[in-house]
């Protein structure tokens, strides 16, 4: 196990290390100074070749795959019961339960209700006829 899995699992729960690492790093920020050096040293210096080690790992197969990694995913939210909160699969349950008959009838009942509802609203233009 390298120290790239150790960093995937980090970035992983970060949420869950965050508040333990802010309040036991924080009381060491004297030492803030010494890590920056350690860590930049680490990275330029060719005898560690942190530089490169950080390239082949993290920046390369950015773009080498590209479909493979995806920074801005966000998973879907899931209900108590584990399933997603979809208004399409909502309106496939309504359908197998009740069949296309109800539920276009329930599509019309709604659409009929938002439009008398829409009907019932005073606009800008309306409050300057006054």
């Amino acid at each position: 196990m390298g120290s790239g899995s150790f960093l995937k699992v980090v970035a992983k729960n970060f949420d869950v290390l965050a508040g333990p690492v802010v309040t036991l790093v924080y009381p060491l920020l004297p030492f803030w100074p010494y890590a920056k050096l350690i860590t930049t040293c680490w990275l330029v210096l060719p005898y560690f070749s942190g530089a490169a080690y950080v390239y082949e790992h993290f920046v390369r197969p950015f773009f080498v795959n590209p479909q493979t990694i995806n920074v801005w995913y966000i998973p879907r939210k899931k209900d108590v019961f584990n399933k997603s909160d979809d208004i399409l699969t909502a309106a496939e349950k309504y359908i197998e339960e009740n069949g296309t008959e109800a539920f276009k009838k329930l599509v019309s009942k709604a659409d009929r209700e938002g439009k008398s509802r829409s009907s019932n609203y005073m606009t800008f233009d309306d409050d300057y006829r006054y």
